[in-house]
């Protein structure tokens, strides 16, 4: 069987088109490159093109999901905050979650769409809640990226898509990785996650195939574009070794994943068993943008605002600051002094010391005591308490044992008792002049055996312990709030809006099952409900709690 002069004219040109196309195809292949770390001490094990610049793909959102972290940290925003997505985030091309524009959902919801599923829509929308817009966002992202030590890293967007600018290297998506690791152990489950719910629907990690395949896998990130190629950043544990690995221009996912099981190998070989862990440096807080500030040539001392980065540039006779916030937010106030929850136990040891001392000498020498009451009394130091002080200086030090002494029994507290006129044996209980010392004092609280039992019986009086805060044991509540750092803040806020009545409360967080409540301790009922009646007033939620509840 021949072929005619058109058919070999069409496998002529169909090899051509072959050769065509294969060489285009290698043209356009994403250049390679590698990077293995001993993630406990971050020392080098293997290099390839690692400092070269390349497109990072979806390891970008190792970024967004580090400073989104960041922020919450911070206080910026919280898990339950409710994102309200936007057109913008609502057209980010595939792999998206499918957000629609205008709706409203959770930030954990985005995080996890992010993290797990690589979610294009999910990243932009993060961005967008934390810095009002992806663009400021992607600043913040750079700014964090140099706080970080990755000096050729620059982005460009949130989720990581091709664009003029946006690069990276092998190295420094490395230092991302650990610094993920280290930095918010609390996140990092989400990369090992196989599957995750989002609330829209249950979505698959992107990086299962390798976290199945490769023993000790626990993450993080995978990316890929046309420009960039296939990408991995991924982790390792096994037995105490931990390895960090890093992939650059992978051809296919399966040639990706091959060449970082073998570099984790590689990377586990060389590693020692055991060494010194130094975890990376948290960065600077990147939450505010830099200034530029233009100033004269003979404007001396000319500087920027405090708190903010600047540049100075010497140039004509004018000052002008560029990339000024539009909203100036208020200083951050001092924070009040705590109040001392248990001033009797911290403020008057050295006392109660001393007086479970003289206790101790009364009950095994009586005859002691005696002498001791003829002996001049020395002065004692003054004590500086809050709320302790003022009684004892009114009541006497011996008026008030249960006071500074609360862990005394209080059969010995009535030993303590404000001393009454003494009775001894056949004498009388007073006289103007001066009588022959008494050979024995009787103390019935020491030595009960030797009462006389014929005496008709008093009354007996139950010693409780005094009350160590002048009848302040009210308290008012501020409500419950989703995290620690909410609640603090919201009782710092509290506490200087309302000084006059709460200046010398405790502020109090206590973790329970359906939040962080917050509470003021340590008031008096008028103080308490006059708090709280200031506060309502001022739009504050605020409860009282009676000592009982």
């Amino acid at each position: 069987m021949t072929l005619g002069h058109k058919g070999r004219f069409g496998l002529i040109l169909s090899l051509i088109l072959v050769v065509l196309f294969g060489a285009s195809i290698r043209a356009n292949a994403a250049p390679y490159a590698a990077m293995v770390i001993d993630a406990r001490s971050g020392k080098v094990l293997h290099a390839r093109n690692a400092d070269t610049r390349l497109h990072p793909a979806s390891l970008t959102k190792m970024m967004t999901l580090y400073v989104t972290f960041e922020a919450i940290r911070l206080g910026e925003i919280s898990l339950d905050t409710k994102v309200k997505i936007s057109k913008k985030a609502a057209a980010e091309p595939p792999s998206k979650l499918g957000l629609r524009a205008g709706q409203s959902i959770e930030l954990r919801y985005l995080i996890r769409a992010a993290s797990v599923k690589s979610a294009n829509d999910a990243a932009t929308a993060l961005g967008e809640a934390v810095s009002g817009s992806e663009a400021a966002f992607a600043r913040r992202m750079t700014r964090t990226a140099q706080n970080l030590g990755m000096t050729k890293t620059t982005f460009k967007n949130a989720h990581g898509l091709t664009e003029s600018g946006h690069l990276s290297t092998a190295r420094d998506m490395t230092k991302m990785g650990r610094a993920l690791f280290y930095h918010y152990p609390e996140y990092y489950n989400l990369f090992s996650r196989r599957t995750t719910d989002t609330k829209v629907k249950t979505v698959s990690n992107t990086n299962t195939r390798f976290l199945n395949a490769y023993k000790g896998a626990d993450g993080i990130k995978t990316g890929y574009t046309r420009a960039a190629g296939f990408n991995l950043v991924a982790s390792a544990e096994r037995g105490n070794e931990r390895i960090i690995t890093t992939v650059f221009g992978g051809t296919s996912t399966a040639a990706r994943n091959a060449k970082v099981a073998e570099l984790m190998d590689l990377g586990f070989k060389r590693a020692p068993t055991r060494v010194a862990v130094r975890k990376p440096a948290r960065p600077a807080n990147a939450a505010t943008e830099p200034r530029t500030v233009i100033a004269d040539n003979d404007a001396e001392g000319t500087t920027a605002p405090s708190g903010t980065t600047s540049t100075t540039i010497a140039k004509g006779k004018t000052i002008r600051v560029s990339g000024a916030p539009r909203t100036s937010k208020r200083p951050i106030a001092r924070p009040l002094p705590q109040a001392i929850e248990t001033p009797p136990e911290l403020l008057l040891a050295a006392l109660q010391q001393d007086i479970e001392d003289v206790v101790a000498e009364v009950a095994a020498a009586p005859e002691m005591a005696v002498a001791a009451t003829n002996a001049k009394p020395k002065a004692r130091p003054a004590v500086a308490s809050q709320s302790a002080a003022p009684q004892v200086a009114s009541a006497g030090l011996l008026n008030a044992p249960a006071l500074l002494a609360p862990n005394i029994k209080p059969a010995a507290r009535a030993v303590m008792k404000a001393p009454e006129p003494m009775k001894f044996a056949g004498g009388p209980a007073t006289s103007t002049r001066a009588k022959a010392r008494p050979t024995k004092l009787i103390l019935a609280a020491a030595n009960p055996a030797r009462t006389n039992r014929t005496a008709e019986p008093k009354e007996q009086k139950t010693v409780v312990r005094a009350s160590t805060s002048g009848g302040r044991h009210w308290a008012i509540s501020v409500g419950k709030y989703g995290t620690r750092y909410k609640a603090e803040k919201v009782l710092l806020k509290t506490a200087l809006k309302e000084i006059e009545t709460l200046g010398n409360s405790t502020r109090k967080v206590v973790n329970r099952k359906s939040g962080w409540d917050a509470t003021f301790a340590g008031l008096s009922e008028r103080d308490a409900e006059l708090a709280c009646r200031r506060l309502q007033a001022r739009g504050t939620p605020c409860q009282t709690l009676n000592p009982g509840s």
